[in-house]
C-alpha cells in the first residue's frame, strides 16, 4: 500500500504502539495521536488518507472527532474502533460519514484490507473532483 498515509487515534497507548509497529512492518506509512483533538491538530499539519478511529476516548470521542473530520476533510475516509460490543455506536458513526468499523482486538490482514479500500474509495473520489473541475 505505498502512499497512503493513515493516522491511528486511540487513547490506550499500549494498544496504539503494538498497532503501528505491527503496520508499519507491512509498509504502511502510519502515525498515531492519543485523543480526538490530537488528531484534529495532526491532520492540520499532514492530512491522512484514512484514519482509524477508536469510538471510547476521554475528552473528544470517537463520534465527536469522526463529526470534526468528516467536517473538515470530507474526502478523509474514517474507519471506526470499537472495544465493546456496541453495533449501535458503530451503526451511528457510519450515519456520520465513517467508511466502516472494526471490533477490537481485529485481525491485522481486515484492517489492512479495509484500510485499502477506504484508500481505493478516496482516490475515486478525488479522480471524480478533477473530472468535473477538467
Amino acid at each position: 500500500m505505498d502512499g497512503v498515509n493513515v493516522l491511528f487515534v486511540d487513547d490506550e497507548e499500549d494498544f496504539l504502539e503494538t498497532l503501528l509497529k505491527r503496520i508499519r512492518k507491512r509498509g504502511v506509512n502510519a502515525t498515531g495521536v492519543k485523543s480526538g483533538e490530537a488528531a484534529l491538530e495532526r491532520l492540520e499539519q499532514d492530512l491522512a488518507d484514512v484514519v482509524i478511529l477508536d469510538v471510547r476516548m476521554p475528552g473528544m470521542d470517537g463520534l465527536e472527532a469522526l463529526k470534526e473530520i468528516k467536517g473538515r476533510y470530507p474526502l478523509t475516509e474514517v474507519i471506526m474502533l470499537t472495544g465493546h460490543a456496541n453495533v449501535e455506536v458503530a451503526i451511528q458513526g457510519m450515519e456520520l460519514g465513517a467508511f466502516d468499523y472494526l471490533m477490537k482486538p481485529m485481525d491485522i490482514d481486515e484492517l489492512l484490507y479495509k484500510v485499502e479500500d477506504a484508500y481505493k474509495k478516496k482516490k475515486i473520489q478525488e479522480q471524480k473532483i478533477k473530472n468535473k473541475e477538467g
